[in-house]
C-alpha cells in the first residue's frame, strides 16, 4: 500500500508525510520541487503539479490512498485519473467554512468531486490554522517585534498544523471514517493579543500589539505581498469568504459560536496541541 500525499511541502502536508513515515507505512510525497524539499528518510519524493493533471497521473503507480490537497480548478480531472489508477481513498484537505455554508467556489467542489468519484472519503475541514499567523505577522515580528492588528481581542480558535494531519492520517490508515467530514478547532479560544502573548514568550521577547484601523490593515497586508496580500479584504472584513451571504448575527452570537470541538481526541485518541505548544515549535521561524 502506498500512499500519496499531494501538497506534501504545505503546511499540513509535510506533517502528513512525516506521520505516515514514522507509522512505517510507504510515502510517496508529491511536490512541485523535490530538489528543495526535505523528508524523513525512505520517503519517496516524486514532482507533481494539481495544476497539471498529467504530472499526477505519471506518479499514481501502485498508490491506493491519497492526501488530497484542494485545488479546484483541476479537481475533478485529478480525482478521475486516481480513480482510474486504483485509489480507493482520498482525504480532502477542505475548510469549515464549507460546513458552515461560507464556501461555495473553493473546497466544496474538491469535496463534491471526492464525493462523486466512488471512493472512500473523508474530508478534514479546520477552522483557523495557527500557522497563518506566521504568513500574517511573521514578517513584522522579525522586522521590528510587532503586530498590527483591527480586532486584537477577537477570539478564535487556532489550531495546530500537525493536529489537522493526525486526524487525516486517521483517516488514511483506519477504518470508519468513510463518509465523515471532521470539522476540526483548537483546544482553546485566543485572543490575537493572546497568540502574540504566546509568541512573544515563546521568543523570550517582547513582541507589542498595536491596534489599528481596518483600512490601515488591510493596506498593511497589501504592502506584505503574497499569501498576505491575496487575502487581505477577507481577513479584514472587506470582503466576505464567497458569494454567500454571511448570517446576521450580532459580535456576541458570533463569540459564542466559537466552542472548541472535541473532534481532534475522538479521532486521534490524545487532547489536541496548545497554541503555546505551537509557539514553541515555530519560535526560530518569527525571529
Amino acid at each position: 500500500m502506498t500512499i500519496l500525499v499531494t501538497g506534501a511541502t504545505g503546511f499540513v502536508g509535510r506533517h502528513v508525510v512525516a506521520q505516515l513515515a514514522d507509522a512505517g507505512h510507504p510515502v510517496r510525497a508529491m511536490t512541485r520541487n523535490p530538489a528543495a524539499a526535505r523528508f524523513p528518510d525512505g520517503v519517496e519524493v516524486v514532482r507533481g503539479d494539481l495544476l497539471d493533471p498529467p504530472s499526477v497521473a505519471a506518479v499514481l503507480t501502485d498508490v491506493d490512498r491519497m492526501y488530497l490537497f484542494p485545488e479546484p480548478r483541476t479537481a475533478e480531472e485529478v480525482v478521475g485519473l486516481a480513480v482510474r489508477a486504483g485509489v480507493e481513498r482520498i482525504v480532502t484537505l477542505s475548510s469549515g467554512a464549507v460546513g458552515a455554508g461560507l464556501d461555495t467556489d473553493y473546497q466544496l467542489p474538491v469535496e463534491q468531486a471526492v464525493e462523486r468519484s466512488g471512493c472512500a472519503w473523508t474530508h478534514l475541514r479546520p477552522g483557523e490554522f495557527a500557522s497563518n499567523t506566521l504568513r500574517l505577522w511573521g514578517p513584522s515580528i522579525r522586522a521590528e517585534r510587532v503586530v498590527h492588528h483591527h480586532m486584537p481581542d477577537w477570539r478564535g480558535l487556532p489550531i495546530h498544523e500537525a493536529d489537522i494531519a493526525a486526524v487525516g492520517v486517521a483517516a488514511l490508515l483506519g477504518e470508519g471514517h468513510h463518509g465523515r467530514a471532521y470539522d476540526l478547532t483548537g483546544p482553546e479560544r485566543l485572543s490575537a493579543r493572546e497568540q502574540v502573548a504566546a509568541i512573544a514568550e515563546a521568543l523570550g521577547e517582547e513582541v507589542r500589539l498595536v491596534e489599528v484601523s481596518q483600512e490601515k490593515a488591510r493596506d498593511l497586508l497589501l504592502a506584505q505581498g503574497g499569501w498576505a496580500a491575496d487575502n487581505a479584504n477577507f481577513i479584514t472584513g472587506f470582503e466576505s469568504y464567497s458569494p454567500t451571504e454571511m448570517p446576521e448575527l450580532t459580535a456576541e452570537e458570533w463569540d459564542a459560536a466559537i466552542v472548541p470541538l472535541p473532534t481532534v481526541e475522538e479521532v486521534t485518541g490524545r487532547p489536541p496541541r496548545t497554541f503555546a505548544q505551537w509557539a514553541r515549535e515555530h519560535a526560530e521561524d518569527f525571529r
